[in-house]
């Protein structure tokens, strides 16, 4: 499973200033689980009962969509708009983590919420945003920015001059190169193409996504939906060996991954699944 960041963060905190030191209530893991799929609005108003029920003393609405390093989990059709809903009339915040999605990556939009209609309190972003440079960024609201002078916050490279030009270079190619629109055709073309694989072998269960965001998810049964760990790591692999390196996600680690460049062109999505048919066939 993905471990978060965020324990680094809350580890750091340990060794800062006074005003950032206080005892806090350390959450219980995967709490407040939601099941998803075909019942998305079930699922939205058993997240509304629970917000107005447990009174929790921080209300907030994380997500990135579709999900990355889970394995490209996209969120059912009518949950976020729900969801948003429901944590705003409880007093709390929404934030979309925009890290693997934004940036015209999943092609129909700019940004990976835009695909549900929702409009967040806070998105987060980096990747993306600097093509390999190092670069993050927090976009929100004026109201909600005017808390951070409440308390002290430095950061050595907040706002390093090269970093950011080189992220608004970034901006200009996405757009002179119509980048977004790239995303959109190539990645409908390669689904499309990975959905014909999913035809010819039996181990592919699902393939999802959207953009230059997809998931090819490997299992060995798939009336069972039982995770194929072992078979991904040897298509990967045989997939390096002839030239095609590719990531995997999932709880179970048994996703592919496949979140190529912006500028991917058909011919490398024919490359692509090519090898994949090839390594897929040799397990």
């Amino acid at each position: 499973p993905w471990v978060p960041p965020h324990r680094r963060t809350g580890s750091s905190m340990l060794f800062s200033a006074q005003e950032w030191r206080a005892p806090c209530r350390q959450p219980g893991p995967l709490q407040r689980r939601l099941r998803l799929g075909r019942r998305e609005v079930r699922a939205g108003r058993q997240g509304d009962h629970r917000v107005r029920h447990h009174r929790p003393r921080r209300r907030l609405h994380i997500r990135s969509y579709p999900g990355g390093v889970g394995g490209i989990v996209e969120v059912a059709p009518g949950y976020l708009p729900l969801a948003y809903d429901a944590v705003r009339k409880a007093g709390g915040l929404c934030i979309a983590d925009e890290v693997q999605a934004g940036f015209a990556r999943v092609g129909s939009h700019f940004w990976g919420f835009e695909t549900h209609g929702v409009i967040p309190d806070i998105v987060t972003m980096a990747k993306g945003i600097g093509n390999g440079i190092p670069l993050g960024a927090v976009v929100t609201t004026p109201e909600i920015a005017q808390v951070l002078t409440r308390r002290s916050y430095f950061n050595t490279f907040g706002g390093n001059p090269l970093c950011t030009a080189g992220g608004l270079a970034v901006l200009k190619v996405l757009d002179r190169e119509r980048l977004q629109e790239n995303a959109f055709i190539v990645g409908a073309y390669l689904k499309d193409r990975l959905r014909g694989l999913q035809e010819k072998h039996q181990i592919i269960g699902d393939v999802r996504g959207t953009g230059f965001m997809l998931g090819v998810e490997l299992v060995t049964d798939r009336q069972l939906k039982t995770p194929a760990k072992d078979e991904i790591c040897q298509a990967m692999e045989h997939m390096k060996d002839m030239g095609v390196l590719v990531g995997k996600g999932g709880f179970y680690g048994n996703v592919f991954r496949i979140t190529p460049p912006l500028c991917f062109t058909k011919e490398d999505a024919d490359f692509f699944v090519d090898v994949m048919d090839i390594a897929l066939s040799k397990l």
